[in-house]
């Protein structure tokens, strides 16, 4: 696929373009100017050509969807231990791997203790594990991993790839849809594929309003990116019968133009989406006071206090706790919502929660159609009352 385009007319082979790529991807030879497959598309070499005569052509050509197959799942590892995410993608693809005879593996790139870590997913029916062990990939640095992770997805050529939409999963996939050319949907909220192996991709879209179809049906791999907590988990088999396969790892692959000047290990905190018990202050709660009434309650129940992007809006929380398509999406066991309405941005990124409790006025409030206990009271009566109930449980 190639994207850069050369006007042999105008190039004077002047070799400029060769000696600010930063990549080293272009070379001179007897036809003229040749790019090879570390061409990042940065756009440098039109931007210095004197003569014009490089241009871009952002056309991808046909592949054989025959010659990609299955699915590859990207294992991140946080302090050690595999990201929860993972296995949310592994149970996601087997589902559709078993429509068109596809296999489930997964790519695992770290520093030492990741070939370990790499049995531990063969327990989830997944047919071989790509793992790419050294110290160099110890902390994450995009490009080595990129490199890593090109590496085995030029190898392998699997289909589709699955990445979870992390901090890390966000800064990786977008690199390596870029290299393979190809299409890349961010935060899916569900997957299925086609007969022809095209996976469909959605995703909200205009701030919630619709929800897009997406699939790339020329190209491949197709890449995609989901939101942890919005699928489920894959469950273990009884009779693992996959591999763990080991990757070398060339000093190239490890060698960063990144530089850490500093590391400092932060103390880790529990995210929201790792909440089983959250309380959610919704725009019918007007005061910082009253956000600290529902603090309280969250704080009696062993939770944390959420939002709605309104409240987020006018400075009460910070993203972090928003709840809602551009924010975070849970699955606690106990939701207890207060003053909030119920808009389609918020439900469809709680509403697999195992228990909702809805408190408004309102008794048409959106909020009680995803709502299992609901409660028509003002939330200023119902709130101190639920805080001394739980305090009193817990002193008994």
């Amino acid at each position: 696929m190639e994207f850069l385009k050369f006007d042999a007319q105008k190039c004077t082979l002047c070799g400029l373009c060769v000696e600010k790529c930063p990549f080293g991807a272009l070379t001179i030879e007897g036809n003229g100017i040749q790019v090879t497959d570390t061409c990042r598309m940065c756009g440098l070499c039109v931007r210095c050509c004197p003569e014009k005569a490089i241009r871009f052509e952002q056309r991808a050509n046909a592949v054989d969807k025959d010659e990609w197959r299955d699915f590859l799942i990207f294992a991140e590892q946080e302090r050690g231990e595999i990201h929860p995410v993972t296995y949310e993608l592994i149970g996601e693809a087997l589902k559709m791997a078993s429509k068109v005879n596809y296999y489930v593996n997964v790519l695992m790139i770290g520093g030492l203790g990741t070939a370990l870590n790499a049995k531990k997913l063969l327990e989830y029916g997944v047919h071989k594990v790509y793992v790419y062990e050294h110290e160099g990939f110890s902390g994450f640095r995009a490009d080595c991993y990129a490199d890593a992770a090109a590496d085995c997805i030029s190898a392998v050529k699997p289909s589709s790839v699955l990445i979870g939409a992390t901090a890390l999963g966000r800064s990786l996939a977008p690199r390596l849809a870029t290299r393979f050319h190809t299409g890349l949907t961010a935060d899916c909220t569900t997957l299925d594929i086609k007969p022809n192996t095209d996976m469909v991709q959605i995703r909200p879209a205009f701030g919630g309003n619709i929800m897009a179809q997406i699939a790339i049906a020329k190209s491949r791999p197709q890449f995609a990116t989901v939101r942890y907590k919005v699928m489920d988990r894959a469950q273990k088999t009884d009779h693992p019968e996959g591999e763990v396969v080991i990757c070398p790892v060339s000093e190239a692959m490890v060698r960063s133009k990144i530089r850490i000047i500093s590391a400092e290990v932060l103390d880790r905190k529990k995210s929201l989406e790792e909440e089983d018990v959250i309380v959610v202050a919704g725009r019918g709660v007007r005061t910082e006071k009253d956000v600290e009434m529902c603090r309280a309650l969250a704080e009696a129940l062993g939770g944390q206090l959420a939002f709605t992007r309104p409240m987020v809006e006018n400075g009460f929380g910070d993203n972090a706790h928003q709840i809602g398509l551009s924010g975070r999406t849970v699955r606690p066991k106990l939701i207890i919502t207060c003053g909030v309405s119920g808009a389609i941005q918020f439900t469809s990124c709680m509403n697999s929660s195992e228990c909702i409790v809805a408190i408004n006025t309102d008794p048409q409030a959106q909020i009680f159609k995803a709502a299992h206990y609901c409660i028509v009271d003002d939330l200023y009566q119902v709130v101190p009352r639920l805080t001394e109930l739980v305090r009193r449980q817990k002193e008994d």
